[in-house]
């Protein structure tokens, strides 16, 4: 047997096991085996830290069923809190980020988002949704619902997340409510997870930016997430473009061990 040293880390309910030094073998399924909450460690994705060429670190991720995403926003909170730096740039595979820490807060600064569309009508057991999309280094649909807690995300945001209008790569799901003008209540159901997990950075950040085009809302929007902590993004719009947007949250070490592969 083999040890990996890890470190299990969580940011607003998003669980991770963060490898300093990229392990030998398959990665898509250590990542399997160690994200396996009855088997393994137990997290939504594995982050494997590496040498970058141009910036501070390389983040890679792996969901739990062992595919790799391009980006996770709270992934990379984690990573600069661990890291132990004030401020730091993170190489991902949708980018390089920046990213600030003050004590347990930590706050990122994603690509710029792209390929947004309102209000795309998509037929869903039955009923008629309006749909709306934005990437923000990952594909996110986004629903605006009435009686949120009431919604079955599993099953909804799955028939969604493999609809053929998001063939081939699929999406993730947020289902968004509006609270005020500038705050709203968010449930999401993440691609390699297969589940609803207790918060999304990139789907936060997503659903603040429809959010903010539909509303007229200002530059600073709170989103209470499933796991009970409210995320806060900023960002500058201009139209429909949007330059400087920033994901803050607290992020926090849950422990660290050595796993037996």
């Amino acid at each position: 047997m083999r040890k990996v040293k890890f470190t299990k880390m969580m940011a607003s309910g998003n669980d991770f096991v963060i490898v300093d030094k990229k392990p030998s073998g398959n990665l898509a399924a250590l990542a399997r085996r160690i994200c396996d909450r009855k088997f393994g460690i137990g997290a939504d994705g594995l982050l494997v830290l590496e040498k970058s060429k141009i910036a501070d670190i390389r983040m890679r991720i792996f969901n739990a069923d062992g595919s790799e995403a391009q980006m996770c926003g709270n992934g990379a909170r984690c990573i600069a809190l661990y890291s132990a730096r004030k401020s730091l740039d993170i190489e991902t595979k949708a980018g390089v980020i920046e990213a600030e820490v003050s004590s347990n807060k930590v706050r990122i600064k994603l690509t710029e988002p792209k390929d947004i569309k309102f209000d795309i009508p998509l037929k869903v057991n039955s009923r008629n949704l309006k749909v709306n999309f934005v990437d923000t280094g990952v594909p996110h649909a986004v629903v605006f619902v009435e009686g949120l807690d009431k919604i079955n995300v599993s099953v909804l945001g799955r028939l969604l997340r493999y609809h053929e209008k998001f063939a081939p790569r699929g999406t993730n799901v947020n289902f968004v409510e509006v609270l005020s003008k500038n705050s709203f209540k968010i449930r999401t159901y993440e691609r390699g997870v297969e589940d609803e997990t207790l918060a999304c950075g990139t789907g936060t950040v997503a659903s603040t930016l429809i959010f903010a085009l539909k509303t007229g809302s200002g530059n600073k929007i709170k989103a209470h997430t499933k796991g009970e902590e409210i995320l806060t993004v900023y960002f500058k719009k201009r139209g429909n473009k949007f330059t400087d947007v920033w994901l803050e949250g607290k992020a926090g070490i849950v422990y660290k061990g050595e796993y037996y592969v």
